[in-house]
């Protein structure tokens, strides 16, 4: 990790540079009042005892030093940033309640925020059958960080249904989720590549400010006219993702060319997104709703008419997808075979993975993962012995203890090379 430690590093000695100056008056004259008190200290009346009298803290210490300083023991201070959080919306339809339920299973970590949904295409008997998993379950009962929207959204993956389900799950992880740095978004068929301690390790390092999301036109094959609105608060001359378009098209999209719904947004962009102080999200949001495919532009076009969250976007979506070329509108489903490209992209997470076919789940579970059938992915919270195929995560010990695998150096690679000299700029938005 000495990259993103190097990087972590010289941007918390930044920030301590800005604190530093800011409290430099303060410091001084802190400083000359307490001269001033010292001189006091020197004064004596006119029968030859103290003008003033101090308490000398010795007397209740009970030992024989003046100073405070030799009663007290000096407290170690850690050099490692302390691990972030996570809140994950993991989504379904129809006949995907097993596949999310493994999905949730195989990302599951303690420290993070869970949110699953079945939309309305699900049948009552497959949201039930979620909903008892989720409240009978017993690590997410002693941790309470599992939550089932139970009255299903109507998703259509056209227009704007999808966008707004997005927004109703980070309302309720903002309101009930507690603490939490990243929201992630997923799917039934995404599925990790990595363990969560791996994610959390690697995270530690980063600025919790940054948002790793597929937005800038110069993506190849994704070359696309980006739908940017230009309102009152954007002037003419200028534009999202390098200022080439200034257009937006009301209604008609090309269904063939499309960006990536999947992301990692900060927590205060969320917030801001659901807040919508200066009315953007909203404005951007109506505009929206007359599109075929809203998830793959919404939170793009809103990051980058945002002058305050415009400069933190990572051009990434963080997954492994296997595209057409040219692509058609869904991407291949990844099999066996695709393990090892899987694997070399460095990337945390993968889809798409077909409900019939395990194999590749199963080879990623016992390869990547570690993971048995029906358990958690073990991290350094899990401290069963795991003997004769019993749940390692059985027994839980300290949460807060990261124990990051192979993954770890993988994920490190490919944010190293997001955030180098060439493919991370302060201004990709502008």
């Amino acid at each position: 990790m000495k990259k993103l430690r190097t990087y972590y590093t010289q941007f918390r000695h930044n920030s301590n540079q800005a604190m530093e100056r800011k409290w430099i008056l303060p410091l001084a004259l802190g400083s000359i009042v307490s001269l001033f008190l010292l001189f006091l200290t020197t004064l004596t009346s006119f029968d030859g005892s103290p003008f003033l009298f101090f308490y000398h803290p010795s007397a209740v210490l009970g030992g024989s030093s003046p100073f405070v300083e030799s009663q007290l023991k000096p407290i170690p201070v850690s050099t490692l940033p302390p691990p972030p959080r996570f809140a994950y919306l993991i989504s379904g339809s129809a006949g995907d309640s097993l596949m999310l339920r493994r999905t949730l299973l195989a990302l599951y970590h303690p420290l993070n925020q869970y949110v699953v949904h079945l939309d309305r295409e699900a049948s009552s008997e497959e949201r039930l059958d979620l909903e008892k998993f989720v409240k009978d379950h017993q690590v997410f009962n002693k941790f309470g960080n599992v939550r089932m929207i139970v009255k299903a959204n109507l998703v259509t993956y056209r227009g704007p249904t999808m966008v707004a389900n997005t927004l109703h799950a980070a309302a309720i992880l903002l309101k009930e989720g507690r603490d939490w740095d990243w929201f992630i978004n997923l799917s039934a068929s995404d599925y990790p590549l990595v363990t969560q301690d791996d994610l959390l390790h690697t995270f530690s390092y980063l600025p919790r400010d940054l948002n790793f999301i597929d937005h800038t036109s110069n993506i190849g094959w994704k070359d696309f006219y980006f739908w940017v609105i230009l309102y009152s608060w954007k002037q003419s001359d200028s534009g999202c993702c390098n200022g080439r378009f200034h257009r937006a098209k009301p209604i008609i999209i090309d269904p063939g060319l499309y960006s990536s719904a999947w992301m990692a947004l900060s927590r205060s962009f969320i917030d801001y997104c659901i807040w919508g102080w200066d009315n953007l999200p909203r404005t951007v949001l109506m505009y929206y709703a007359n599109f075929l495919s809203s998830p793959e532009g919404y939170f793009h076009t809103v990051i980058c008419n945002a002058q305050e969250f415009r400069n933190t976007t990572v051009n990434s979506d963080l997954h492994f997808i296997s595209w057409d070329n040219p692509p058609k509108q869904h991407p291949h489903y990844l099999r066996l075979n695709d393990m090892q490209r899987m694997i070399n992209s460095n990337a945390p997470f993968a889809r798409k993975f077909p409900r019939d076919d395990p194999a590749a789940l199963d080879k990623i579970d016992s390869d990547l993962l570690s993971r048995g059938p029906d358990m958690f992915t073990p991290g350094g919270w899990c401290v069963g012995s795991g003997k004769n195929g019993s749940d390692p995560c059985s027994v839980i010990g300290n949460t807060t203890v990261i124990k990051p695998g192979p993954g770890a150096t993988r994920l490190e690679t490919l944010i190293s090379s997001l955030l180098s000299d060439n493919n991370f700029r302060p201004r990709q938005c502008k």
